[in-house]
């Protein structure tokens, strides 16, 4: 026992002036395990707290995942009756679409027929209409055929240029104003004679159509041929114009009997304007020879202006009746003036006559709205007394009776 003892107090450090002996040591190792003991019994005390509070944790959650479980269960019930109606009625939608789709769809292909065949119908009679102007095409074709034909001879292009003159002058002038082929004095016969009013000398019309030299001018323009056979070609056109008037102002030209101015028809608007574009020559030429040169134009406005003097003219000789109906209108209308005042007379005395009529009435009536109200007062008994003088008053008892009615505010 002493040996332990002993060996319990041998130093076994030194530090300074203390000493650790092994009882020391094993002291603090005992106090040291205590203390680890202790430590570790409060670990463990608060390992098993934790574990109780995580457990208690995860109950809640649990149950509250429960819990949220069974509300997603809810709701993804609601979902899917949600969804079932939504399903339900989308599907009726679609097929009210559907239905509406195929009426809607039904309906456009029958207006399409419909539009279809009256396209057709339309298309069927615009190819009539074609058919039938085709065979215009064709029948005008042939009449320009016959045409030409007749203008390539030069007695049927002469006919052809009076023809179209005449129908000019024919449509403008009255019947009698005018003679086709007539005679002059030297047995010339010019092809229309427009007779003047006032015994003054015709107007002489004669109608050319130099259509060869023309042509030719029309061709060597389009062909482009050298300046030498374009200027022969405007030779003999300016020869052929040449000769008609030479022709027309030595025989149609009469002193007393005709106008000092003829007229020459050209019965083509772009002759007329090659004359006067490019043959100012000529022109000039016609001028001085006292003839003019006329188109279908012009010619149609000369005959206005004949036709205006011509009517002047007939206005003129009648001139007297005219104003002898103008005196007669006169006398009737003073006569119808005289008609109007007396009926004026008579209006006033009838109108005098209902104004007096108007003050009876407007009498009466006063009258009877006074007897209707008895508004008998001592001025209506005085006039009464002097219109009914033998008037008999109504008595009763000791005195007379009268009647007054008082306005009462």
């Amino acid at each position: 026992m002493q040996s332990f003892s002993d060996l319990l107090a041998a130093p076994i450090a030194q530090f300074g002036s203390a000493t650790i002996t092994l009882g020391h040591l094993m002291w603090a190792a005992g106090i040291v395990g205590v203390l680890i003991v202790a430590v570790l019994g409060v670990s463990l005390w608060r390992m098993s707290r934790g574990r109780a509070e995580a457990g208690r944790e995860a109950d809640a959650r649990l149950a509250e995942i429960t819990r949220a479980q069974a509300e997603m269960q809810g709701r993804l019930g609601t979902l899917a009756e949600v969804f079932s109606n939504r399903q339900a009625e989308l599907n009726k939608a679609i097929g009210e679409r559907l239905d509406g789709m195929t009426s809607r769809l039904g309906s456009s292909i029958a207006e399409q027929t419909k539009s279809t065949h009256d396209n057709l119908a339309r298309l069927q009679e615009r190819l009539a209409v074609i058919d039938t102007a085709q065979t215009n095409i064709q029948s005008l074709a042939g009449q320009v055929v016959q045409l030409q034909h007749i203008l390539s001879n030069k007695q049927t292009r002469g006919a052809f240029g009076q023809s179209r003159m005449e129908a000019i002058i024919a449509d403008g002038l009255p019947h009698g104003a005018y003679e086709f082929q007539a005679t002059l004095s030297n047995g010339s016969r010019p092809d229309c004679l427009i007779r003047m009013p006032n015994d003054q000398p015709s107007l002489v019309i004669d109608a050319k159509f130099p259509l060869e030299s023309w042509n030719a001018i029309r061709a060597a323009a389009e062909s482009d041929s050298s300046g030498e056979a374009q200027r022969q070609v405007s030779q003999a056109f300016r020869r052929d114009i040449e000769v008609h008037i030479k022709a027309i102002s030595e025989k149609y030209l009469i002193n007393g009997e005709t106008q000092d101015t003829a007229f020459m028809f050209v019965p083509s608007e772009s002759i007329f304007a090659e004359i006067h574009e490019n043959f100012e020559q000529l022109v000039q030429r016609a001028h001085r020879a006292r003839v003019v040169i006329v188109s279908p134009s012009l010619l149609m406005l000369s005959i206005q202006v004949i036709q205006a003097v011509l009517k002047d003219a007939r206005m003129r000789e009648q001139a007297h009746l005219i104003q002898g109906e103008v005196i007669r209108l006169m006398e009737d209308v003073s006569r119808l003036d005289d008609r109007v005042r007396k009926l004026k007379g008579h209006f006033d005395l009838t109108n005098k006559d209902i104004d007096q009529i108007l003050t009876s009435t407007d009498k009466l009536t006063k009258r009877g709205a006074k007897i209707e109200a008895l508004e008998f007062g001592e001025a209506h008994a005085a006039e009464a007394a002097a219109e009914q003088p033998t008037k008999k008053a109504v008595e009763a008892g000791s005195g007379q009776l009268r009647l007054r009615v008082v306005d009462e505010d």
